[in-house]
């Protein structure tokens, strides 16, 4: 009986590192993303606030890469949040599959208010509002950048972005 957990365990242990590798890749591009925006001078007053909704595995991916670490002046805070009722002032918000982007746009959208970096995961969430999706096309971790729904919420994202490679710009 061990040894047949330990050689299911052993197949199912490719899938694990993987999922956390994603969640990883996410997690550093959204640093990434930070540096290639145009942010208002408000923004850059007290902490840089990264919100993340119903994603604690990137939450906590976030929260190693930027211990230590600033966005300019600014010392970089990791907020978790468990459902998009919690939501506060962030200057980016990511909202993870599990929070439901398309239902809960509006709420979102209400929530942030204006100035803040939307990032999402679920498909047709750039046609609510999302400025950065995360999709996967062809088994490969992409991203769609909407410039117009950056432009209507006052963040300018950087030609940059559209040169990062994974980049598909609606």
């Amino acid at each position: 009986m061990k040894k047949i957990i330990f050689i299911i365990t052993l197949m199912l242990l490719p899938l694990f590192v993987q999922a956390q590798n994603v969640q990883k890749a996410k997690a550093m591009l959204t640093f990434s993303f930070i540096r290639h925006v145009g942010w208002v001078d408000e923004v850059r007053q007290g902490d840089f606030v990264i919100g993340v909704v119903k994603e604690k595995e990137l939450a906590s991916w976030l929260t190693k890469l930027s211990t230590g670490k600033k966005f300019g002046y600014q010392s970089i805070v990791i907020k978790e949040f468990k459902n998009v009722n919690e939501l506060e002032d962030c200057q980016v918000v990511y909202v993870g599959a599990g929070a439901n982007y398309n239902k809960n746009c509006d709420a979102i959208l209400e929530k942030v208010g204006k100035n803040t970096l939307i990032i999402s995961e679920v498909e047709g969430a750039t046609n609510k509002g999302s400025m950065i999706n995360f999709v996967v096309r062809d088994d490969i971790l992409k991203f769609e950048l909407h410039k117009k729904n950056a432009a209507i919420a006052g963040v300018q994202l950087g030609a940059k972005l559209d040169d990062m490679k994974g980049a598909i710009v609606l």
